[in-house]
Formats: C-alpha cells, structure tokens, sequence
C-alpha cells in the first residue's frame, strides 16, 4: 500500500521545520540513498536522504513552507504495481504558519521520522477531560500566565505546543495568576504594548527566524531556571605565545606551499579546558534531576558567531586531540556553520562550553550557561599589563577569563579549582603534552 512520509525530526529539540527545497518531482522514481529535500531547522539545512525504492505520487507540502510540525505527512511513495489513485485523499498538512508567498511544488522530500514526538504531561479542563501538552508549552504558559485547558492544541493528535501558547490571545490568563504574582513573576509587556512606546512609523519590524527564536527560549529558560555564579581569573599568556610561534613555525607545507596548520590560541583554550575536565572531574557533570551525569570525556562546545546568532559545535574527547587536529576541526565546523551546514550531533550534547570574544576587543564578561553544559568560559582580549612579581612591576600579555557555572552542579569551591586547573595549562603550556 501507499507509504505516507512524514516530516522527520532531525534533532532531539525540533518540533517544526521549513521544507526549503524539494530535489524530486511527482511521478520520479527513488531509491533508497537519494537525497530527496533540504529541510531547514533552526540551526542548520539539512539533506533528506530516500530510505526505500518506489515513486513518489504525491507532494502534500510544497517547497518554501514553513512551520511544517514533525510528524506531519508530507509526501506518498508508491510501490510497484501502485499508481496514484491509490492514494486515499490526504490530510491537510499541519503548519505553524503560511509560507510568505505561493511556491509552486517542484519537487518532494521524504524520510522517515528520526525521533519520536516530545513527551507530553497533562492538564485538565474545566469540564474534567484532560489537556495534553508539550513540557515546553507547559513552560511557557506558566512563564506567561497562560491557562492550557483554555487553548485549542495544534500539535500532533491535538496537544498543546510551544506556538499556541505563543500566539495564545490577551485575555487568557491562568486561574493561578495570584500564586504566579506571589511569586514574584511579571510577565513580560506584550508585542502590542512596547509598540506603544515608539512613534508610528518611527521603526519598521524585522520578523524573528527560528534561529533567533531558539535562542531566546533557551537562554531564558537558561537565566530562569539555571542559578548561575561567576569566577573569574587573569591569566599570563607569554609561554603559550611563545610556543604557538615555534609550532606554527614548524608546520609542514602543503603542495600548494602553505602551512599544514595554523594554532590558534582558542585551539590552545580549547585543549586547556578539556585537559582541565579530566584533572577536575567533578567538574566534568551534566545535571538531570534524578541523578548527576559524570562524563567519561572533554566533549568542548565552542561558540561561533553565524549571521542571525551563534551556533555551538562540539569537539568530542578534546582530551585526546591534539593542537593541529583541534585546529583542523574548528576551521571546518567555523565554514559548515555559516553555511548551516553542520549536522545535529555535531552541535549537541558536550558538557562545557567555550566563548571567546577577544578578537572583538572585549576585555572580559560573563556567558550564560548553556545545558547541557554545566560550565562555559567566556574569554577576553589579550593585552600587555604591569603586573607585580615580588617587588618589581612587569609587563606581561595577559587576559582575563570568566567561568559561569550551574551552581547545582558545580560549588564555589569546585569551579575555583577548575578554572586554577584551565589556568595552568594555559601558562604551562607544556603540561599539555605529558
């Protein structure tokens, strides 16, 4: 019979997604290995790959559509022997929103679902039926003073997700409003009322992608529900100047007579904080509410600026790498990551994260946590200071470096001996390779 595809979850956290280009028409023959679509999600495009023979009959989501919720059908494949009568009349695909403008369908992706739907926790009506809702949407409605019963669920088989309670109405405020005001909780003005504030016509409104969006929820969600603390450090960085030039300065050439590798002093940061991992290993944690994560390896998120915001590519088992191939993996992910080319295990998971604004001549600030990391280290410029050293004044290349914390996991005390730790291998460089 027919087969319905569906639209897939490429990431653990993706509940919606914009089919940007179909690369397979109705009526062409696939085969298992053929990339059918590109699939935009909010960090990266992503090829969807056939897998299994048969000839698509029919597109039931056209290219340029955005919002496509997960699980949603969005094409048939026919069998042998099928033909496109076959097909039974189709749902209407269920979407966040309308694409901007009509796209005529010119061709189709199809893939199995990756993941199944996000778990889903109840609620109950006035009328005593119970209202399923996404742990996201149920966030979200308690942040805004939203009350679930009272919206009418678009996700999957009817529950409530993240974009109802987003678009939910004024007016829908939760029976719980006094214990959300006793709390100390104020929502935030709504769209309507800061453009209140502002002259009409003295601005113009750039739509949020869903990068930006995405970014938003999780570092709210990071500051709200994450009790973050800081340390920091000023490190002297003359021994790892000096090293990085002598290995630069060896690297071997290529046919085209350039360098083999080029050491940054990230990629030293980078090996510095994994080494830190494994010298400090309760540092080493991921947090869950039932138990604590122990991780075995370094695996370093490292934050790269792409336009609309940033991404967070993962070095796996840093501890184990050396310079020149750290070094190697950043300058591939830094040009995948503009293209949002990157795949979704190469930027999730990890345990601590590094965000190095240096090169922006910022001297030091503080970085949100990001889970589920339980440490992230935020990196300032560089610049020759006077510093005492017994009795004389010198002058030494130093920066500064933050470490933020998820203080559930990581104690005062702990992140002191981590950032010591990070500290000396960045003034002794050469720990690094014993």
């Amino acid at each position: 019979m027919p087969a319905t595809i569906l639209m897939p979850a490429l990431s653990p956290t993706m509940e919606k997604g914009k089919l940007a280009k179909w690369l397979k028409k109705e009526g062409d023959k696939v085969k298992s290995g053929d990339v059918l679509a590109e699939i935009e999600t909010d960090k990266a495009t992503m090829e969807v790959e056939a897998v299994d023979e048969g000839t698509l009959g029919r597109i039931m989501v056209p290219a340029g559509t955005e919002d496509v919720l997960v699980n949603t059908p969005i094409a048939v494949i026919l069998g042998d022997g099928e033909k496109a009568g076959d097909i039974a009349a189709a749902p209407v695909p269920a979407v966040a929103s309308k694409p901007s403008s009509p796209v005529a369908p010119a061709a189709v992706a199809a893939a199995p679902a990756a993941a199944t739907p996000a778990a889903v926790t109840e609620a109950v009506r006035s009328s005593g039926a119970r209202v399923f809702a996404s742990p996201l949407a149920k966030r979200l409605a308690k942040q805004k003073g939203i009350d679930l019963a009272a919206l009418k669920g678009t996700g999957p088989h009817g529950r409530v997700v993240s974009r109802d309670v987003e678009n939910a109405k004024p007016g829908v405020a939760a029976p719980t409003a006094k214990a959300t005001s006793a709390a100390g909780f104020v929502p935030p003005p709504s769209d309507e009322a800061v453009l209140r504030m502002f002259e009409a016509g003295s601005y113009e409104l750039v739509p949020h992608d869903g990068m930006r969006k995405t970014i938003a929820r999780r570092l709210t969600e990071s500051k709200q529900h994450i009790p973050h603390f800081y340390v920091s450090v000023d490190v002297t960085l003359d021994n790892l100047l000096d090293l990085r030039e002598r290995l630069n300065g060896q690297s071997p050439k290529t046919k085209d007579g350039l360098p083999s590798w080029k050491i940054s002093v990230n990629d030293f940061i980078i090996k510095a904080m994994a080494m830190a991992l494994m010298k400090v290993p309760d540092a080493n944690v991921s947090w869950t509410d039932s138990a604590m994560v122990k991780h075995k390896h370094a695996d370093i998120g490292v934050a790269v600026s792409i336009p609309g915001g940033l991404i967070t590519p993962i070095v796996r088992k840093a501890e184990i790498k050396g310079l020149a191939l750290i070094s190697q993996e950043m300058k591939d992910y830094g040009k995948r990551a503009r293209d949002r080319k990157l795949k979704p295990e190469e930027y999730t998971g990890g345990s601590a994260a590094v965000s190095n604004m240096g090169m922006l001549n910022v001297k030091n600030f503080a970085a949100i946590v990001n889970p589920p990391h339980a440490t992230i280290l935020a990196i300032g410029s560089g610049e020759r200071r006077p510093v005492v050293r017994g009795n004389s004044i010198v002058i030494e290349q130093q920066m500064t470096m933050t470490l933020s914390t998820d203080h559930r996991c990581v104690d005062g005390a702990l992140a002191a001996e981590f950032i010591n730790a990070i500290k000396l291998y960045l003034e002794e460089p050469g720990l690094m390779l014993v």
